[in-house]
């Protein structure tokens, strides 16, 4: 997790926002362990939320260019969104992505995302997420309401009138799509 985790959305509209890009660190042994769970995975905090549905990305890039660098799995902003396609199933991604993995003898992906999940993403590998309450204006807020669509205000509201703590050291939730 990086600084910018916490920067807020300052622009006008969330295209205007740049989001922050993370490392993310994977080996092998866990892409084969998300593939034995294919609709039963659920994120614990954002940060792995990224990571997860990034992993995704990064398989369909393989599929589409199997001699693609490592350097080159990076994963912007918004290219998931209109860049690539998405009709792979999660299995078929993240088996590219391990067959990619053998090619290039690696044990362990380490790439980096810019992913920014938003109202509107369509989730391939989570199925729910487990993480604190966030504050307004946050691309951590805008996470949530992809996953809760406008329950993310009812959510908020019962939190903020039963005195629900809030940021990295309050209450948790549980969210499910």
């Amino acid at each position: 997790m990086g600084a910018g985790t916490f920067k807020p959305v300052k622009a006008e509209t969330i295209e205007g926002h740049e989001m922050h890009a993370e490392f993310i660190d994977v080996d092998k042994e866990t892409i084969e362990q998300l593939r034995s769970f294919a609709g039963k995975i659920y994120a614990v905090g954002t940060t792995s939320a990224r990571t997860l549905e990034s992993l995704y990305w990064m398989g369909v890039k393989t599929q589409i260019e199997p001699a693609i660098q490592p350097a080159d799995l990076f994963i912007s902003q918004w290219e998931v969104y209109d860049q690539l396609p998405n009709s792979n199933s999660m299995l078929e991604a993240l088996q590219s992505l391990l067959n990619w993995m053998n090619i290039h003898q690696l044990q362990r992906l380490i790439s980096k995302t810019q992913i920014l999940i938003a109202p509107g993403y369509q989730f391939k590998i989570i199925r729910g997420l487990i993480t604190n309450f966030h504050q307004p204006n946050s691309t951590l807020l805008l996470l949530v309401a992809a996953i809760t669509g406008d329950d993310w205000k009812k959510i908020y509201t019962y939190a903020l009138e039963h005195d629900f703590r809030f940021l990295s050291y309050g209450d948790g939730c549980l969210l499910e799509l």
